[in-house]
């Protein structure tokens, strides 16, 4: 994907004889790619999937030329791959992981910014997998929630937080 449509040209002789077979092979690894990644920022990596069965759907109904079609797939790799590609975010959202807790809590900037600075307050070393540190994030995320926080909330949100390397 760093090297855009130039990349087509290392595909084996046998895909890039046919346009469908060189689409598919690109959808294929952009859909791995957003798997791959769902766990970091659910909303986001839906919202991508979404886009990419738009493309894949108006190259199956033929109503998008195969090189503009082409150029929007790398576009889309771009996004896929980079989330800072093309997205707006307030300023105060300036890491993946505060624009991955923004996009996954309805756009609420202030919580997502009170959550992060409370995980990081109270995160210790080596804490994915360790029980008691673990039991502390949480507490956390419910304390930042506040007042009428769901569990099942906040098991969500610390399932992103844990997908997070900045944390």
């Amino acid at each position: 994907m760093d090297k855009g449509l130039d990349a087509l040209d290392e595909l084996p002789e046998a895909i890039k004889e046919s346009e469908e077979a060189v689409a598919e092979t690109i959808e294929n690894n952009i859909r791995k790619l957003i798997t791959d990644e769902q766990p970091v920022n659910p909303k986001y990596y839906e919202k991508m999937s979404e886009l990419l069965d738009e493309l894949i759907r108006q190259r199956r109904q033929q109503a998008i030329d195969y090189q503009k079609y082409l150029k929007e797939l790398l576009e889309l790799a771009k996004k896929v791959k980079d989330p800072r590609e093309g997205e707006e975010y307030p300023e105060g959202l300036d890491t993946l992981a505060k624009r991955a807790l923004y996009d996954n809590l309805g756009k609420d900037e202030a919580l997502a910014i009170r959550i992060h600075e409370a995980v990081i307050s109270v995160k210790k070393a080596d804490w994915r997998g360790n029980e008691i540190k673990e039991r502390e994030i949480k507490r956390a995320i419910y304390q930042a929630i506040g007042q009428g926080a769901d569990i099942k909330e906040v098991e969500r949100i610390f399932e992103i937080i844990k997908s997070q390397e900045e944390y």
